[in-house]
């Protein structure tokens, strides 16, 4: 049946470790990773409770196909109650770790409770205890992760933690694993930070067995992945150039957001882009871009791994940055780069590293930043105050704000809280691009008018990953849709929406969606778990896990209110582009979202959806 039948969970306020079998009438209602510790979590915390009190819970989660030969089946996710929203929050990650719980023979871990002082659990096949982390308190991701695999002896650990980032409460603070991974957005890392919680060390030799129907499993993945590698995106754009793919592409648009989303193109667009990573640098004749890398059974590969310039500024006197590491992805170069005006290649790579080595959401991060930049042009945050000259466009600002938010240090304090904290601080909340506080990816709903919808409507805050209809909207996939119209858009947001639910909580890779549809997810799902996996019933089981979620925010406090967007997107039309003279058109898609959702108007789950979803 794929799922390995059990789950672990951890009192932190007592010290103990105890396994329990996994429901199984909920794994089959709610599938796993997303889904099913959505349902422990919302079964077994208070919907107001205080993110970063002892009451809220956290939890690790594979899905049935994590750790299988199912392609991208390497994922896991961490939900909690996020800090920066105080929304559901749910954060995916790929790499080894998720693979490696699974095959240590556990669903999911379930974290409650304080510890008096800081710990890290370590897991070892079925045998389970929390250690002491005194001395890993204070030290980064990088160095946490190798001082456990010296301890532990053994190099095949792997290791999810947190770095100061998480310790100190930044409020995007992320989970980190196999050093620049990471369960990014929403703050989950600052929740485990709360607990005292260091790391996750775990090591699997159980591997995973309980497959229903092997042979056919066997023909499903393997037709699976020939689709993947057939496909111009996943076959090739992604293997290539990664996500960066899309830089130059989305900026032509006239939908890259910049400078804070003042303007909807960056002329600096191409300096950024995966191509510049690719082509030799003026200064040693060498790319920045090594080699691209692929997380647990992935046949797409569209990590990168990348190597700065030990010339450059920020780093000609830090060796320790001078090695090849996670290099830049799309949603990082644009938050690092566009969102403030940054065109310099070196700075957004060191930024990105301080990010993984720390343990913060690049995305949220360097759209605060973009915040701050805009208040400094206006003459409400001083030079004394932020410690630099900090005009859109600069460099040195963008590698001081990333090593004083890690750090905790000054300033950092308050980039660290998110921008509609900071922009409400000073008087100027409008000039927060978020959605229930959480910012906004790289792209301007202006010029893609789903996803101003999709990100207004998101269960998390603003999201791309919570339904893409880029891959509608851009490129085409499964069919091509008008991205400046607002016609149609509702009932293909809500389509995307509920089949990611599907991907995230089979344990796979979101980006098979652009060569897979849940019509190839079924005969994976179906020939590992059991038959009734079908087409027809996956989906109402995506329905069945976006409702769960709404049901959830709503009962924290969310209305039909913060389904909304900055008066930016809504009033100031984009300036150049395909979409110039065009603002968002949220207020003609949402009322018809809600009935194709079956809410009522005040966003509210109707009586006959909550009885038809099962909920």
């Amino acid at each position: 049946m794929s799922w390995a039948g059990k789950i672990l969970r951890v009192n932190l306020t007592a010290g103990t470790v105890a396994s329990e079998p996994l429901n199984m009438e909920w794994a089959r209602a709610y599938l796993g990773s997303r889904g099913l510790a959505t349902k422990y979590l919302v079964e077994e915390i208070d919907a107001k409770v205080d993110p970063l009190s002892p009451a809220n819970k956290l939890i690790w989660a594979t899905g049935p196909l994590t750790g299988t030969m199912a392609s991208t089946g390497g994922r896991y996710t961490v939900v909690t109650k996020g800090p920066l929203t105080g929304a559901i929050a749910c954060s995916n990650s790929g790499g080894y770790w998720g693979a490696e719980l699974k095959m240590a023979g556990w669903d999911m871990v379930i974290f409650e409770g304080k510890s008096p002082k800081p710990v890290y659990l370590f897991i070892q096949d079925d045998k389970a205890e929390l250690r002491d982390a005194a001395h890993l308190w204070g030290h980064t991701v990088w160095e946490t992760e190798a001082t456990l695999k010296k301890q532990l002896q053994d190099p095949l650990v792997r290791v999810s933690s947190i770095g100061g980032a998480g310790e100190h409460q930044v409020l995007y603070a992320a989970v980190v694993n196999d050093l620049h991974r990471a369960a990014g957005r929403s703050g989950v890392g600052a929740v485990m930070g709360s607990k005292n919680l260091k790391a996750i060390a775990v090591r699997g030799t159980v591997g995973v067995g309980n497959i229903a129907h092997p042979k056919e499993f066997m023909k499903a993945t393997f037709a699976a992945k020939k689709i993947l590698a057939d496909n111009a995106v996943t076959g090739q754009g992604l293997p290539t150039y990664g996500t960066q793919v899309l830089m130059n592409v989305i900026n032509e648009m006239g939908a890259l957001p910049t400078r804070n989303h003042r303007d909807v193109q960056f002329e600096g667009a191409k300096d950024i882009s995966a191509e510049a990573m690719a082509a030799p640098r003026k200064t040693d004749g060498k790319a920045q871009l090594v080699t691209n890398q692929a997380c647990f059974g992935c046949t797409i590969a569209c990590g990168r791994v990348s190597k700065m310039d030990p010339s450059h500024f920020t780093v000609d006197n830090k060796p320790q940055y001078w090695g090849a590491s996670g290099g830049l992805e799309y949603e990082a170069a644009w938050a690092l780069g566009a969102a403030n005006g940054v065109n310099d290649l070196e700075a957004l790579q060191y930024a990105n590293l301080l990010c993984n080595e720390h343990g913060m959401d690049p995305i949220s991060f360097g759209a605060t930043i973009g915040a701050v930049m805009e208040l400094y042009e206006m003459g409400v945050l001083t030079k004394e105050q932020l410690g630099i000259d900090a005009k859109f466009g600069s460099p040195q600002a963008l590698a001081h704000f990333a090593e004083i938010t890690a750090k905790g240090e000054g300033f950092g304090k308050e980039i660290g809280q998110g921008s509609r904290r900071l922009t409400a601080k000073y008087g100027h909340p409008d000039l927060s691009m978020t959605v229930k506080s959480q910012e906004f990816p790289a792209y301007d709903s202006r010029g893609i008018q789903g996803m101003g919808l999709a990100y207004a409507t998101s269960n998390r805050g603003a999201c791309h990953l919570r339904g893409y209809t880029v891959a509608s909207e851009v490129l085409g996939i499964p069919i091509k849709t008008d991205p400046l119209v607002a016609e149609g858009k509702p009932e293909l947001v809500k389509a995307f929406q509920d089949a990611t639910a599907v991907f995230d909580s089979a344990g796979i890779c979101l980006f098979t969606s652009f060569a897979w549809g849940l019509a190839d997810v079924a005969p994976q799902l179906a020939a590992a778990c059991g038959d009734e996996f079908t087409l027809e019933n996956l989906t109402l089981i995506g329905e069945r896990i976006w409702n769960m979620e709404r049901d959830f925010n709503n009962r924290a406090g969310f209305t039909a209110k913060d389904d909304s967007l900055p008066k930016r997107l809504l009033t100031e039309p984009a300036k150049t582009g395909p979409a110039k003279g065009l603002v968002n058109k949220l207020p003609e898609m949402l009322p018809k979202y809600y009935e194709a959702r079956g809410w009522d108007k005040e966003g509210r789950l109707k009586p006959e959806t909550r009885s038809r979803l099962g909920l």
